[in-house]
């Protein structure tokens, strides 16, 4: 996959836009975007690429003639694209991801295998997405736990401020952090090293939801040290809808999955003797995947997606979307907007705040008039732009953003 492809020609081209330097060039040609659509949503949904859409069609016609899926494809797929995602991230080993239909699901997971004590706190990120606040919830409600949500001070130095104070509410009665990389309303950065090394030091497991960050902003496995990283497929990993991944650390060694499923178990692919159960599960965290996690269009998808984004490189992708917005951040005041400091903000992920009252849905409902696709979560108007945007849509945003 080329990473030197130039954007196509797009209508109604503005004078002197604010040029955009960068590595990495815009790669709205490997896309589908009609050239008048603004998309500065990605947080919401990834558009697949032209190569994604095709890996999804060659998989449809596949299943034509169920002869071109010979039964190692039900373990062969899935493995291809643990690879893929632990070189992504960083782990060295591949057999420590599994697959799973949504971040909802590996935090069920996590909850049915993290031990726990009456009496003990989970601390949480305020006003985080529901998939991985949930679970959480019903945990401290049955087994007498507190629920810990830290919230940001509003004002200066928001994001250095709510790092601290995550930092302050993990005790040495805390079980479980529970936390993004970046925040999903408004791209807030965590410093996770910093507050992973915080609850190693009480013994606290970690819980990571990558969806908001892997595949736009480089992650590390191996620097954070997460008991578990989840991240949906179809925002920044730019695949479909319905399959996740998740790396489960040691913690989760010889644990219990919420299924039984058969390609789980010991021996699964002898199809000649499934009907001899075993009571063992195949090596690494294959127990943890789901059922019917071969799916044969989601996988090949996922994995061509992946791929694509280490060819662009990650952080390529973020020093791309960097240089989108820089050369308009001296100006956020003319447009009545701020932004949270650069050192605690991603560049893919971010909101735009008023500085004086505004109805928050009636700016996007006129941006949407211009064609110009973000979304309004909290306060926050949120922008999430990855590699097909390019110096004309941030110009369109800002046109419609004017007071």
């Amino acid at each position: 996959m080329s990473s030197d492809l130039v954007s196509p020609p797009r209508s109604k081209v503005r004078s002197a836009l604010p040029a955009v330097s960068s590595a990495l060039t815009c790669q709205r040609g490997v896309f589908s975007i009609p050239a008048d659509v603004h998309y500065l949503n990605c947080a919401y949904m990834a558009p697949i690429s032209r190569s994604v859409e095709a890996a999804g069609v060659q998989a449809l016609l596949r299943k034509r003639l169920p002869t071109a899926l010979p039964p190692e494809e039900f373990f062969a797929g899935p493995n291809r694209l643990r690879e893929a995602f632990a070189q992504l991230v960083n782990i060295a080993q591949s057999h420590r991801v599994a697959l799973v239909p949504s971040v909802s699901y590996a935090m069920a997971t996590a909850v049915l295998n993290l031990p726990t004590t009456q009496g003990q706190n989970v601390v949480v990120i305020g006003d985080e997405f529901p998939s991985a606040v949930l679970p959480w919830r019903r945990l401290t409600r049955e087994r007498g736990l507190t629920l810990r949500p830290v919230l940001p001070s509003p004002g200066p130095s928001r994001g250095s401020r709510w790092n601290e104070m995550l930092c302050e509410a993990i005790d040495t009665a805390t079980a479980v952090v529970v936390l993004s990389h970046v925040h999903w309303s408004d791209g807030t950065m965590f410093d996770l090293v910093q507050i992973a090394a915080r609850a190693r030091a009480v013994g606290a497991a970690i819980v990571v939801d990558g969806t908001q960050s892997v595949g736009a902003l480089p992650f590390d496995v191996s620097a954070v040290q997460p008991d578990l990283l989840v991240c949906a497929g179809y925002k920044w990993l730019m695949g479909g809808y319905g399959v996740s991944l998740a790396y489960f650390g040691p913690r989760f060694d010889n644990g219990q999955p919420l299924e039984d499923v058969w390609t789980g178990q010991l021996g699964s692919d002898d199809f000649s003797r499934l009907a001899i159960y075993r009571d063992a599960y195949r090596p690494g965290v294959e127990r943890y995947d789901c059922g019917e996690r071969a799916s044969f269009m989601l996988v090949p998808m996922l994995c061509e997606a992946i791929q694509q984004i280490m060819s662009w490189g990650v952080d390529r992708i973020q020093q791309y979307c960097t240089a989108l917005m820089d050369p308009w951040l001296d100006h956020l005041s003319e447009y009545g907007v701020d932004i949270e400091a650069s050192a605690y903000r991603s560049a893919h992920l971010f909101g735009l705040r008023f500085i004086h009252p505004r109805d928050a849905h009636a700016v996007a409902a006129a941006l949407s008039a211009n064609r110009v696709h973000v979304s309004v979560r909290g306060t926050a108007i949120r922008v999430s732009p990855n590699v097909y945007n390019d110096a004309e849509d941030i110009a369109a945003m800002f046109d419609a953003l004017h007071p």
